[in-house]
């Protein structure tokens, strides 16, 4: 591809004016931008998303490259305009397929069957759902490696008001111990697998409480030691905010949304 001598070097809006007359130019500012506005694409829509509005957005500013004020010598704060503009065409799109899907579900009417349809579950949701179950068998893994390295008394340390635990202590205190890491574990399997139910089955306070669930995780991070407690709850915590971000995606809430007005029209 030609480019003109020193086109490279130049500032957006030369480049821009440039490209009026010759149109290759403009690949200058694809080369100078598109990482930029890929990241922010990526944290706004995901990374998949991301690559098809990169090529959205530099296609759309070719379009309008003849509209572009050339008394701003730096493109970058347009092309986040037009960056910003297709997400929200995007998540406008994604609401609206969902819907559509929803009403062709909801408009037959099925002989012997009382009362509304339930609306599909989305993506988003079904994507979140298996993750919690993921969690709860990552907790169960835990609670076996726990329970094993429980069995040999020297290959963990507790300290207990500051005082640092004999062997012997240890081994007394072992079946209480098991107890209450079994049960603890038990606890969290049992709220990953509400969490998952209730927000397969449409509940709205079930996104709220598996995001301040996420929340006091991020909290007790802080108290953790030792590069394998780190590595389990680090893996735990990634998992739920996947999943605390899937069920506030737009089709998400449309579907939370839907699925409580049908509740309420419900006789």
């Amino acid at each position: 591809m030609r480019r003109r001598r020193g086109s490279a070097a130049a500032d957006d809006a030369a480049v821009i004016e440039s490209s009026r007359r010759e149109p290759e130019l403009f690949a200058v500012l694809f080369d100078r931008h598109a990482p930029h506005i890929h990241r922010y694409l990526a944290r706004r829509a995901g990374r998949q998303i991301a690559d098809d509005l990169v090529a959205e957005t530099f296609l759309a500013a070719f379009a309008k490259r003849d509209r572009y004020d050339l008394r701003y010598s730096d493109a970058r704060p347009w092309l986040y305009g037009i960056a910003t503009n297709l997400v929200g065409q995007h998540r406008r799109e994604e609401v609206r397929q969902y819907r559509i899907g929803q009403a062709a579900t909801a408009e037959p009417e099925v002989p012997g069957h009382a009362g509304p349809l339930q609306p599909a579950v989305p993506a988003p949701v079904l994507d979140a759902v298996k993750l919690m179950y993921g969690g709860a068998a990552g907790t169960v893994a835990q609670l076996i490696i726990a329970l094993a390295y429980i069995g040999d008394s020297k290959a963990y340390h507790l300290t207990v008001l500051g005082h640092h635990l004999t062997t012997a202590q240890l081994s007394h205190l072992r079946p209480l111990i098991i107890t209450l890491v079994i049960g603890v574990a038990l606890v969290l399997v049992a709220l990953w697998l509400w969490m998952a139910r209730a927000a397969g089955q449409g509940k709205s306070w079930a996104r709220i409480v598996s995001t301040v669930l996420f929340g006091l995780a991020t909290l007790e991070l802080t108290g953790i030691h030792g590069i394998a407690q780190l590595f389990w709850a680090m893996l735990t915590w990634l998992t739920g905010l996947v999943a605390v971000w899937l069920l506030w995606r737009p089709a998400s809430t449309a579907f939370f949304r839907e699925r409580r007005q049908t509740l309420t029209r419900a006789p």
